[in-house]
């Protein structure tokens, strides 16, 4: 069955049969490409890398690690006339190798050329170097014969540095595997491959079904998009493969049982829509540590689409690519019949929410801390209505928060949380304000701010008394500006053009010794 010419004209009923009969490997194919792989592994193994390629240690190849894309599906050449004259999207197409020793990319991909130049086996195998392929990061290709499929095995080799040392498999890497990638990552995605494993391990332990999924929108990408659009910087299919696991745990809550035709809607709708993705996981990183919740907060303020490497907090595997063609390419796809069911009407997608629910910790002076579940995506009007049937506000709501090193910044009942860039769990202020009070920032020595209501009328002296309640800075030690001037106790407020959320700075005075106390 011709899996090209089948896929658009295959009711959506009848997805489950595509699948099993046109995308699935057979045994003895996967046989013969483990063992061509394997001789690539034991060649390598054998004996140290050699050569004058600025190494000044032995280089041994520790294993060859399949990376997380799955294969088995085919697609026919371009000019094929016949079923038979298939090739074959091998599903160790990208290996990864594992270098015992310091990071030098250029020289290991020299070496592993050199090396596999000199094997006899390899050369047996038809093999022939096809040279290096440029990405994130470079990476070596060659291709190799088998006896079970007509078309050589192309086989890409990226050398990895030895990041995860000694820690146990499936488990959480301490929190110094990923400090020490941010301190030497000389750019986004450049150590990824030194993660592949837990990348592997993040698509391995997956059910089945979920699996014959990710076939099926890998058969697309590959022969409606990228095949279409050979030249494109489309986005890597491993994005495509991240993102159709977060359709599945939204969709389904990861349900087993699913419809593959729903599942496959799904995906392009979200592909329609992917300027609003924002979808990382804290399967192998969290926010614990404060590098690494600096770096991962600050990959989520860019600019969408985000699709974190669940392995990598670095890596945003969805940046810099030509997401638009996706999106046509997807919209096509919802009019073919593999979206639709036999009323022929089109197949319901899942409700995936954009980005994923995060908590936000509501802070209010005099008042004990509490959170609630908010979507990046609703309004900040959304949220001061739950604020009001929980706090039973009487004045005016005032929310503000303020990232790390960042100014404090007023939220908008017009706004959401994503214009902010906030997408992971975060502490808003709530103040309330009864006019004519207009709410301004105060910024502490630290780099830290508070909100306050103050009446432009009243004086810098009344404000200096809340600072005081609030932060434990006796008022004769305060010293406050706005726009590089002085504030007088006895001045009014409204006299320095102080208008609603504006930031004042505060500092203690030079000729006191009294501690600041920050809150």
């Amino acid at each position: 069955m011709s899996a090209e010419m089948e896929l658009y004209g295959t009711p959506a009923s009848r997805l489950d049969s595509f699948v099993a009969q046109c995308l699935q490997p057979s045994r003895e194919w996967k046989e013969e490409v483990l063992e061509a792989v394997k001789t690539v592994e034991q060649s390598l193994r054998e004996e140290p890398l050699e050569g004058e390629c600025g190494l000044d240690q032995e280089v041994r190849v520790l294993k060859l690690v399949k990376p997380p894309v799955l294969g088995g599906s085919t697609f026919k050449r371009p000019g094929a006339t016949s079923g038979k004259d298939l090739e074959t999207s091998v599903p160790i197409s990208s290996q990864h190798l594992k270098l015992e020793v310091k990071w030098r990319h250029g020289a290991a991909l020299r070496l592993i050329r050199n090396t596999l130049w000199t094997c006899q086996d390899l050369l047996d195998l038809g093999l022939e170097v096809l040279g290096v392929s440029p990405g994130v990061p470079d990476a070596l290709a060659f291709t190799v014969q088998t006896k079970w499929t007509e078309e050589p095995v192309t086989v890409t080799v990226v050398p990895a540095y030895r990041a995860l040392g000694p820690s146990a498999p499936h488990s959480q890497p301490p929190p110094d595997v990923y400090v020490n990638l941010v301190k030497a990552c000389r750019y986004p995605g450049h150590l990824s491959p030194s993660f592949c494993e837990l990348q592997r391990d993040f698509v391995k332990h997956r059910p089945t079904k979920l699996k014959s999924f990710l076939r099926l929108v890998k058969h697309w990408y590959l022969q409606y998009v990228k095949a279409r659009s050979p030249r494109a910087a489309l986005p890597p299919l491993y994005a495509l493969e991240l993102l159709t696991i977060y359709a599945w745990e939204m969709g389904t809550q990861e349900n087993e049982s699913f419809r593959l035709d729903e599942g496959l809607t799904t995906v392009m709708e979200l592909l329609q829509d992917y300027e609003s993705l924002c979808i990382y996981w804290t399967k192998y990183y969290t926010f614990q540590n404060p590098i690494i919740e600096d770096v991962v907060r600050k990959q989520l303020q860019r600019e969408r689409p985000i699709i974190l490497d669940p392995a990598d907090p670095t890596y945003n595997v969805a940046e810099g690519c030509r997401w638009d063609i996706v999106a046509q390419r997807a919209c096509q796809c919802l009019k073919q019949d593999c979206c639709y069911d036999s009323q022929d009407n089109p197949v319901p997608s899942w409700n995936v929410k954009r980005a994923r629910d995060i908590q936000v910790t509501v802070e209010q002076w005099g008042c004990p801390d509490w959170t609630l579940m908010v979507n990046p995506y609703s309004s900040i009007r959304k949220v001061k209505e739950r604020i009001q049937r929980r706090q039973c506000c009487t004045g005016l709501q005032r929310l503000s928060f303020q990232t790390p090193g960042g100014e404090r910044k007023l939220l908008s009942s017009r706004s959401s949380l994503a214009e902010f860039g906030i997408f992971s769990d975060t502490r808003i202020c709530l103040l309330e304000t009864i006019p004519p009070e207009i709410q301004v920032f105060v910024r502490n020595p630290e780099g830290g701010s508070h909100a306050y209501a103050i009446d432009p009328n009243s004086f810098v002296l009344g404000l200096k008394q809340q600072i005081e309640d609030k932060q434990g800075l006796l008022r004769k030690q305060q010293e406050l500006q706005f726009l590089d001037q002085v504030l007088q106790d006895w001045s009014v407020l409204g006299s320095y053009g102080i208008k609603d959320s504006d930031t004042l700075i505060l500092s203690k005075k030079k000729d006191t010794h009294f501690p600041f106390l920050p809150s």
